[in-house]
Parts: C-alpha cells; structure tokens; sequence
C-alpha cells in the first residue's frame, strides 16, 4: 500500500474546529485528566462541561498528564503505517512535558517526525497549523514549513482573563499571597503567554464589566482598520462571549470574531468563566 506523504498532529490543548476536525490527515493526541485516583483522557470521556461539574463536586483537586513517551509510541505506530512523515505542533514547552515525550515517543517508533514548539496554547497552536498546512498546500517543504512556524511562533497577541483564581491557585500557577489579594479585592488578573511560552500575569481589573471592556479595546487597539480575525476563547461562559464578540463588532463590524471553548486540559488550570482574546 502507497503511503501518504504527510500526517499532521498536535495534542487536545489546541483549539480544535470543525475544518480540522475534518481534515483527513489530521490527528490528535489527547493529555490525561485525574480526579484522584480516576484518570480521563481529555475530550475523549470527559468533555469541558462534565469536567467543570466534576469539579465543583470534587474532595480533590484534578491534575493534568502528558501521555508517556511508550503512549505517543503506539500512536506514531499506529500514523506512520498510513504516512511517510508527520508534522507535530504542541503545547509550549515551558508549560508541559508534552513535547519532550512526544519527542521521545517519535525515537522510540522509529516515524520520522518534524517537531515545533507553539510557544503556546489553544488558538496559538492551531493558527500555526493552519499556516503550516496552508504553506504545505503552496507546496513549501517541511524544512521550509518548520522555519517559517519556528519564526511565527511566540508572535501570538493575547489576553486572558482567569475565571477562576482558586483553580490557578491550587493549579500551582499561583502563589498564595496573590491568591489571598485578588480573592480579598475582587480582582480578576489577566494573563499573557509570552513571547518565550510562559505565563504571566500582566495587569488587573476589578470588575467584569471592566474586564470586557479591557477586552475590547485591546483588541481594537490592535486592528485600528477594523478588519482581520480573532479567536474568543471561553470557559463555560457562552452568554458573556457573545457579549463580549458584540462589544468589539458594534466598535469594528468587519472584524471577524470567532468564539470557541477552552479544551478541557487547559479549564482545569484557567477554571470555569475564562476568557480570552487571542490572534497572530
């Protein structure tokens, strides 16, 4: 049987759309939720919902795995019987392990793979996976695909509000004298994924009117012409994403404004009410 040339792979804290859900040559590689002693595999038998409401109901709090570098070797088995070579784009490495055993998983079934480091999460790894596979469809080598990625990663814009200050807390992200003032003041901390793929909070708002509009104006403040796309990614909180995607049309109505959830993986770090603004 005549392989195909090319498989693309990434892990479930990527924002997933229906156009990739759809391409043929698309995989996903989900991370490991735990509630304990139960493990769940992210997307697969617990969707963001159940997870927010497993957590409300849970004595413990969950924790996030990688899959092992031996669970990624099955995998790559499994592609590289129907490819040649694959393009896999992850999670930043500053956050996880994730590339690391993706990395190692790839030695171990002996597929070639071509690795890139998104320097980022959700929309930030899809956007370079859009590009890649549009660059790839212009007929760009790997080599060239990888180069390009590699300088288009770490350009992300984004801005995200925490819905949760408990879950970062717990989460380890958080240390517990900002814990106790943004829990006494009220304060909801905004978040940025650097340039280097680390998380850090770069300024507060105190309520969430405020916060929507911060929102907005970063955005609009970055698209003065009123035209491109951004991603709006949310945590179970649906109803003040629309609001939010009205704010910034009613200011810039030919900008396209495109609203999705926050994996599963990532809810249990960012918690229930998140939200994001992010685009390259």
């Amino acid at each position: 049987m005549t392989k195909k040339p090319l498989a693309w792979i990434t892990d479930s804290t990527a924002f997933i759309p229906e156009e990739l859900k759809q391409h043929p040559d698309f995989y996903v590689i989900p991370l490991n939720i735990h509630f304990g002693e139960k493990q769940f595999i992210d997307g697969v038998d617990l969707t963001s919902a159940e997870l927010y409401e497993q957590i409300k109901n849970a004595t413990e709090f969950p924790k996030t795995s990688q899959p092992s570098a031996g669970e990624f070797a099955e995998k790559f088995k499994e592609i590289a019987e129907n490819y040649e070579q694959a393009i896999a784009v992850h999670l930043s490495s500053e956050l996880s392990g994730t590339l690391a055993s993706s990395i190692a998983g790839a030695g171990i079934a002996d597929f070639p793979i071509t690795f890139v480091d998104s320097l980022s999460l959700s929309y930030g790894i899809t956007g370079l996976l859009e590009k890649g596979m549009e660059l790839y469809e212009d007929g760009a080598s790997v080599e060239d695909i990888k180069a390009q990625l590699d300088k288009m990663a770490g350009t992300l814009n984004n801005y995200i509000l925490m819905g949760q200050l408990e879950q970062l807390y717990k989460g380890g992200r958080m240390n517990g004298v900002q814990f106790f003032l943004g829990s006494l003041l009220k304060v909801k901390p905004v978040i940025q994924i650097t340039s280097e793929g680390k998380l850090e909070a770069t300024d507060k708002v105190r309520s969430e009117k405020k916060a929507l509009q911060y929102l907005v104006d970063k955005v609009i403040e970055a698209h003065p012409s009123g035209q491109g796309k951004i991603y709006l990614m949310q945590g179970n909180v649906l109803e003040q994403a629309n609001q939010l995607k009205q704010m910034i049309q009613e200011k810039a109505p030919q900008l396209e404004v495109v609203i999705g959830d926050v994996s599963s993986t990532l809810a249990v770090h960012a918690g229930e009410g998140t939200l994001a603004v992010l685009w390259y």
